[in-house]
């Protein structure tokens, strides 16, 4: 195998907790809220089978072909050409993927931070630390997960604590006034996030203890939800119906906090949670892009790829989109349907065909090989 580092499940699940919720804590809310209103909170709940399925859907496929990724499998499964274009197909898709990932990232701190920094500045900075953690292996990736994950985790609950003097319980009722319609509507969005989590698919080959591998998938993904429903209710009730006017409903609320008359305008707090994941998320993406790449071509190491994929990342991430509403718009419409297409529904048609091709190769029960001569 082109990666010889192994990491364990539980590295596994803490890498993906923050590669999941660093970005969706920011953008979901004001999305699902247009949709579902004072019901949003809900959506992450009900959007949550889409993880359960991409995990399950590449935990069998896992099985069938312990020691591969998709992109390896994939022409076991289809055959070497069909396979090839498969693989060329997701390649394509994790690097327009990651692209929008580090657009978002840079509209948000050219947006609210640094307003006088070029937008390119900031998308190459981000690309460049990212290139190190890739360089480093998938055991680098995992120990840096130890290391921010919890930090993320402590910070986000740090600011729902702090807000809780400022909120209003009634701005949740009524609770489905309108049935449950609304609130699934709004978990379109969320299914974006939560299908993300077929990416394991590329952790699963290199783990020290792969008996534990799906335990601690659906771990992560019942922590991811339950984070972004209690967060989605925070916001809520600190917002009420507001909340569809606001770009960024968690950072605004977080400028709501003051401790003492002194301790106040947290929003920086916001900006390391955003920062640290989204640096998890882009490695995270970047890693499979490259290692991906270098099996789709065969190569004895990925580590050569990673300085040229960075520079073609940056500048997709300057292309994908002319603007932040422009962004948001497709990930509400379009976009969803598009990365389900990969992240879901690609993988079980994967499932499927390995599962006929194999009934097809074994004999009718009773009957046995002819002997020879």
């Amino acid at each position: 195998m082109i990666e010889k580092g192994k990491i364990s499940a539980f590295q596994m699940a803490v890498v993906m907790y923050p590669t999941i919720i660093s970005t969706a804590i920011l953008l979901l809310p004001r999305i699902s809220s247009q949709h579902a209103a004072q019901d949003f909170w809900l959506s992450p709940i009900w959007a949550s089978a889409a993880g359960f399925l991409a995990v399950y859907l590449v935990y069998r496929l896992h099985r069938r072909y312990p020691q591969q990724t998709l992109i390896e499998y994939g022409e076991h499964i289809l055959g070497p050409v069909f396979g090839k274009l498969l693989g060329f197909a997701y390649l394509f898709y994790l690097l327009h993927i990651n692209a929008i990932i580090l657009r978002e990232y840079g509209e948000f701190v050219a947006g609210t931070f640094l307003r006088l920094t070029p937008l390119v500045v900031i998308i190459v900075c981000m690309v460049f630390v990212c290139m190190a953690a890739v360089r480093g292996g998938i055991e680098v990736l995992g120990r840096t997960a130890e290391l921010f994950g919890p930090a993320v985790t402590i910070l986000l609950i740090i600011i729902i604590l702090l807000l809780l003097p400022e909120l209003h319980p009634e701005y949740v009722l009524p609770i489905m006034d309108r049935g449950i319609g609304p609130s699934l509507k709004g978990a379109v969005a969320p299914m974006i996030w939560f299908s993300e989590f077929w990416l394991v698919s590329f952790f699963f080959p290199f783990l020290s203890d792969p008996q534990q591998a799906l335990r601690w998938s659906m771990i992560s993904v019942v922590t991811v939800a339950l984070s972004m429903a209690i967060t989605n209710l925070t916001a809520l009730m600190v917002f009420g119906n507001m909340m569809q006017h606001l770009t960024y409903p968690v950072m605004s609320a977080a400028g709501y906090i003051t401790v003492g008359g002194f301790f106040e305008h947290l929003e920086s707090i916001v900006m390391v949670i955003w920062v640290a994941g989204t640096f998890l998320k882009v490695s995270t993406f970047y890693y499979a892009l490259t290692l991906g790449t270098a099996q789709w071509l065969k190569l004895g190491d990925y580590r050569p790829l990673v300085l040229p994929l960075g520079w073609l990342l940056a500048l997709f991430a300057l292309w994908v989109s002319p603007n932040l509403i422009q962004l948001s718009y497709s990930m509400a419409t379009t976009l969803p349907y598009y990365l389900m297409f990969f992240q879901l529904f690609l993988p079980a048609v994967l499932l499927l065909v390995a599962h006929f091709r194999q009934r097809g190769h074994q004999l009718p029960t009773g009957k046995h090989k002819p002997e020879a001569g």
